[in-house]
């Protein structure tokens, strides 16, 4: 079964509520089809009620069982609008604003997952990857014991030896540019743990460089060597190395000669980044040139499951983060 399958067989057994607030979106349309057929979660999209269905009707996609919330129409829209004034009124929200902003979809899926009508929400076929995550931040704030927002890819790789039978988590490739060591230990942590959410196995974790052991100096390596450092610090028990370069890391026989001591013995399956410039790249030259299925960029570190999309995505990719969404919200 592929890795996709089995997330859907999770999300299956304990269905949870996914907001898609990109609902006048044909591929989002598409993939609440797709959803609601193979019956992983339950959908809620938001927009103007008659053009969602005018448009899944001039497409001939059926999406009957989804539940459509039109915020203008909503029986919720003051009470929303007074919690969002509520929770920014010290940042200099208003109560205009807020009645204005509550209009906007995804801020309204926000206040929906807040106030626990539904799991999760998924974004970004359409917008910006801020335009998801500030409404994420400024409405559902970070998880408890959480410093930093991160984004992440789960790859999967055809007919690939390496990493958990070609799956790895390429971190952070979506959101922080140029980490600092803290900042990239924090991006490490993160991915371990949703490494083993979501693939239910050990997360083993390379700190990339241009470097392995030394092999080169300058501030870049030093603040890989740093945040590596720091990782073990504060989480003694995963198993991590860096700075290392990626053949080192994932590829066993080039770890004998390069890092003979490296606990991951070439064996890594969750790959830390040193910045957004070489994440981004990394996630897509996988994606392009192996035909790697990309999911992402998922984000980690949110109070409740948000997710952004590709706005290259297809309904396929949809369906896929939804079925992710939720057994992140399991």
């Amino acid at each position: 079964m592929s890795f996709i399958e089995e997330i859907k067989q999770r999300a299956r057994q304990e269905i949870k509520t996914i907001i898609l607030p990109e609902a006048e979106d044909i591929r989002v349309l598409k993939a609440t089809e797709k959803v609601i057929k193979e019956k992983y979660a339950n959908i809620i999209l938001i927009g103007n009620e008659q053009k969602i269905l005018e448009k899944a009707k001039e497409n001939n996609i059926n999406i009957e069982s989804a539940k459509i919330v039109d915020p203008q129409k909503s029986e919720d829209y003051d009470k929303y609008a007074n919690l969002l004034y509520e929770l920014r009124k010290n940042k200099g929200m208003t109560i205009e604003k807020a009645k204005e902003l509550v209009l906007e979809p995804v801020y309204y899926g926000m206040l929906m997952v807040k106030d626990n009508k539904a799991d999760g929400l998924v974004s970004g076929a359409v917008h910006s990857t801020s335009d998801t995550l500030r409404p994420a931040l400024q409405i559902l704030k970070t998880a408890p014991n959480t410093k930093l927002v991160s984004a992440f890819f789960v790859m999967v790789v055809p007919n690939c030896e390496y990493g958990e039978n070609g799956i790895f988590i390429f971190g952070d490739s979506g959101l922080n540019e140029n980490p600092n060591p803290e900042q990239l230990s924090e991006i490490a942590i993160s991915s371990s743990k949703s490494f083993k959410q979501l693939v239910g196995k050990e997360a083993k974790v390379a700190m990339l460089s241009y470097s392995t052991y030394g092999s080169a100096h300058s501030e870049l390596t030093e603040k890989v060597i740093e945040a590596t450092k720091l990782v073990k610090e504060k989480q003694n028990d995963l198993l991590v190395d860096g700075e290392l370069q990626l053949d080192s890391a994932i590829i066993p026989e080039i770890a004998k000669s390069k890092a003979p001591n490296s606990p991951l013995k070439g064996e890594a399956n969750v790959l830390i980044f040193p910045d957004l410039n070489a994440g981004n790249i990394g996630y897509k030259l996988v994606q392009r040139l192996a035909k790697a299925e990309a999911y992402g960029p998922l984000c980690q570190g949110i109070a409740k499951p948000v997710n952004d999309l590709s706005r290259g995505c297809n309904s396929d990719d949809i369906a896929g983060v939804v079925a992710i969404t939720a057994v992140q919200a399991q």
